[in-house]
């Protein structure tokens, strides 16, 4: 690893009007043309990777531009999956039924299939995955970076999305998700890129999928989640996975989310040597603190949010060198890398931040990491 501040993000970037048409199209299994569709996302690809490049992102993605969103993606690549099921909003914005209105109201509330499992799952078909590495590794050709990271739905996160109505046994619907996207997880690694799971389930199923239930019972059921990935990656180096954890990324109140204490040691169980983690909105910048207080495993590498993903403000890059300078006094520059809060269109056709404007906060993203390698001599 590099003794630089190396930079990254979570991994979805703004979609083109082509691109979410064609997304939503394949979705309604309205697409006729394939090779029309296989070459504007292919193209978009290619885009996407040259604009994180010029931002000076150094570990880059694919910018899940063929997903309509990280969990749902996945009817399309394992069976068992079918229908939509009721949307049950967080409990935060319960609390506040006008905003919850107006956010709805507002297309603050992404439109899509959340299919139910109604059979057996198994891997349905690997060629959507095919299709994303290629599109991939051919954006990447010419292209200086450190490395790729390419997304991938945590079994926890399908199960807090896709309601089970099958194997009516939260464990053992969890079991069969993991063992059929292993040959997804696999795959990404032995293709040479690093594998970064999705797994807002552990924040965000807090407030959605466990509300409601004591703290202890929600401990046990997140742990649980922690053992279905572990067991999902047992033939993957931890070294080439990365865990994204978040509280969900809306504009919200987030008063009911789970405090990082609470959270930190479940997630800390989990194989993958990095970890993803908001600390840029105002209701978990405080926390980074908590890292500071924990006896941490000495292989992890801390990646923080150290700009916002729901807000159009551009950081100063000094106060993103601020952000950074304080993980690397808890585990050292080699253990840094500069990331996101969360992704920037988590859901095809809508993000809350202009996209130009992300890219400027990724620019920003990049100087101040520039800043803190310099204020720490690497």
């Amino acid at each position: 690893m590099s003794k630089r501040i190396l930079t990254t993000h979570v991994g979805s970037l703004p979609r083109s009007k082509a691109v979410t048409d064609l997304v939503f199209e394949h979705e309604n299994g309205e697409i006729t043309d394939w090779d029309t569709f296989n070459q504007v996302i292919g193209d978009a690809v290619a885009d996407v990777v040259r604009k994180q490049v010029n931002a000076g992102i150094d570990l880059v993605s694919d910018g899940e531009m063929s997903k309509i969103s990280y969990a749902t993606y996945i009817k399309d690549r394992i069976t068992g999956f079918e229908g939509d099921s009721p949307r049950t909003p967080p409990s935060d914005l319960e609390e506040f039924p006008g905003f919850l209105e107006r956010q709805a109201s507002s297309g603050g509330t992404p439109s899509y299939k959340r299919p139910c499992c109604v059979a057996p799952i198994e891997v349905k078909s690997m060629q959507p995955l095919e299709d994303d590495l290629s599109n991939f590794k051919n954006a990447l050709t010419g292209q200086t970076v450190t490395d790729g990271f390419m997304n991938a739905a945590s079994p926890g996160v399908i199960a807090l999305f896709q309601p089970d109505k099958h194997y009516k046994d939260h464990e053992k619907y969890l079991i069969a998700l993991a063992d059929a996207m292993k040959a997804e997880y696999e795959a990404i690694v032995n293709a040479g890129f690093i594998l970064q799971l999705d797994s807002p389930d552990l924040g965000l199923g807090r407030h959605m999928m466990f509300k409601g239930r004591e703290d202890s019972e929600y401990q046990a059921l997140a742990n649980l989640h922690v053992d279905a990935l572990n067991h999902a990656l047992q033939n993957v180096p931890a070294d080439r996975v990365r865990m994204h954890i978040c509280w969900g990324n809306y504009e919200g109140p987030h008063h009911h989310d789970a405090p990082m204490e609470m959270v930190l040691p479940i997630a800390l169980k989990a194989k993958p040597q990095g970890l993803l983690f908001e600390n840029s909105n105002p209701r978990h910048a405080h926390e980074w603190t908590v890292f500071d207080e924990m006896d941490l495993p000495e292989d992890k590498v801390l990646i923080p949010g150290v700009i916002d993903s729901t807000t159009n403000f551009v950081e100063h890059p000094e106060l993103v060198s601020q952000r950074i300078l304080r993980f690397t006094e808890i585990v050292g520059s080699e253990r840094v890398i500069a990331g996101t809060d969360c992704g920037f269109s988590t859901f095809a056709g809508f993000g809350a931040v202009d996209e130009d404007i992300v890219y400027a906060k990724l620019a920003s993203l990049s100087e101040g990491a520039a800043l803190a390698s310099s204020k720490l001599g690497v």
